[in-house]
C-alpha cells in the first residue's frame, strides 16, 4: 500500500532529525564550518506544518508526530547551548541526564538499523561498531565518533581536540597494525566507560 503524502513527510522528519545530530556532531569536532541551520530549517518547517493539522493525522500519525518533535526539542535544546558555550569561550563537557538521552536514542537507532552494533553490557557509554573501512562508510565513522565523544564528555574528559578528522585517523593506524598482524580481516572498535575513564578498543572480529 502507497504511504500517504503525512507519513512519507514523516519519515523525512525522521531522517532529517537523525542526520541533524550526525551533522551537529560534526560541527563540533570540526568537520563541519557551519552549523547545520538548513536541516535544522527543514524540520522546523514541517513542524510548523503539522502542528495545527491535528484533525487531518490518525491515532498513530498524531502519536509518531509527537514523538519526533520531543525528540527533536531535546537534542535541540542540548545542541544549543553546546553552540551558546562554544561562543562563550567555555569548556563544554559533561550534559548529565541530556548526554544520556543522545546515547539512549543513539543505542535505539542503532538497534533498528545497524544489525552489526551492539551495546556491551555493564557500561553506561559503550558501543561496538564492526569497520571495514572508515573512509568508505561514513556512517558507521560518525556513529563511532559520536560514541567515543559522549564516553569522553559522560566521564568528565576534555573533547577540545577531538576532531571527526584526527579520530579517522587514528581508526586507520589502528586497522593497519592490527592487519599486519592478523591479515586482512574485519576489525571491531569497541568504546565504553571504565574506571570513569573513557576507552576506546580495535580488535579483529571473530
Amino acid at each position: 500500500m502507497a504511504l500517504s503524502e503525512i507519513d512519507e513527510d514523516l519519515n523525512r522528519l525522521e531522517r532529517d532529525i537523525r542526520q541533524l545530530k550526525i551533522e551537529f556532531e560534526q560541527y563540533f569536532g570540526g568537520g563541519r564550518p557551519r552549523p547545520p541551520n538548513d536541516t535544522e530549517w527543514r524540520i522546523e518547517t514541517v513542524l510548523k506544518r503539522y502542528g495545527d493539522r491535528d484533525a487531518e493525522m490518525s491515532y498513530g500519525q498524531r502519536f509518531r508526530f509527537g514523538n519526533l518533535a520531543q525528540t527533536y526539542t531535546r537534542f535541540r535544546d542540548v545542541f544549543h547551548k553546546r553552540l551558546q558555550r562554544r561562543e562563550e569561550g567555555s569548556v563544554d563537557r559533561h550534559f548529565g541526564s541530556a548526554a544520556k538521552a543522545i546515547e539512549a536514542e543513539r543505542a535505539r537507532v542503532r538497534a533498528a538499523t545497524a544489525p552489526t552494533a551492539s551495546a556491551n553490557q555493564g557500561s553506561p557509554a559503550s558501543a561496538t561498531v564492526s569497520c571495514a573501512d572508515p573512509g568508505r562508510d561514513p556512517g558507521k565513522l560518525d556513529e563511532l565518533y559520536g560514541a567515543f565523544r559522549n564516553a569522553l564528555e559522560q566521564s568528565g574528559e576534555s573533547v577540545d581536540r577531538l576532531s571527526r578528522e584526527t579520530f579517522e585517523r587514528f581508526l586507520r593506524q589502528k586497522m593497519v597494525q592490527l592487519r599486519e598482524k592478523q591479515g586482512d580481516r574485519e576489525i571491531e572498535f569497541v568504546v565504553s566507560v571504565e574506571d570513569g575513564k573513557a576507552r576506546l578498543k580495535a580488535r579483529v572480529r571473530s
